[in-house]
């Protein structure tokens, strides 16, 4: 289970998603080189420590990255408000490779090409989005509570 984060600029919001995903058991995760919050003593701070135990990448192209785990055998599951499916309705396949765009403007245009799922998390109130790390708590416990489903007894 990877998470790609595309566009993570606030330090506050990449420490929290590290803290979730190192909680949730997620493998590893990549950022942009470049566009992305450096791994500063804020994201450690807010990561509670979880960036001790997580394998955190750079990478220059995340498009290449993503096509790459694709020959790998993952599934590309990206969160974009724009998806048709929601979350809620939407299996998983597994290993996985989540994407959770940036502050703002979410994942971007080839990023989102490249996927071979979009979701999304629905809204009901009059604001139309949430924190970045919120959203990715969501979506990662979701992987993981399809996972534990599947699992024997």
């Amino acid at each position: 289970f990877l998470l790609l984060l595309d566009g993570i600029e606030d330090p506050q919001n990449l420490g929290a998603i590290i803290r979730t995903a190192e909680c949730a058991g997620v493998d590893g995760i990549i950022i942009p080189s470049h566009k992305s919050a450096e791994v500063n003593p804020t994201v450690s701070r807010v990561s509670a420590g979880a960036v001790e135990h997580m394998a955190i990448i750079r990478e220059n192209n995340l498009v290449n990255t993503i096509k790459y785990l694709k020959e790998e055998g993952f599934w590309v599951i990206g969160a974009d408000a724009k998806a048709q499916q929601s979350y809620f309705n939407t299996s998983i396949p597994s290993p996985t490779a989540l994407v959770i765009g940036g502050e703002g403007r979410g994942i971007r245009r080839l990023v989102s090409e490249n996927c071979d799922i979009l979701v999304k998390i629905p809204m009901f109130g009059q604001v139309n989005s949430l924190n970045a790390s919120v959203a990715a708590a969501l979506l990662i416990y979701e992987v993981l509570r399809q996972r534990i489903n599947l699992l024997p007894g």
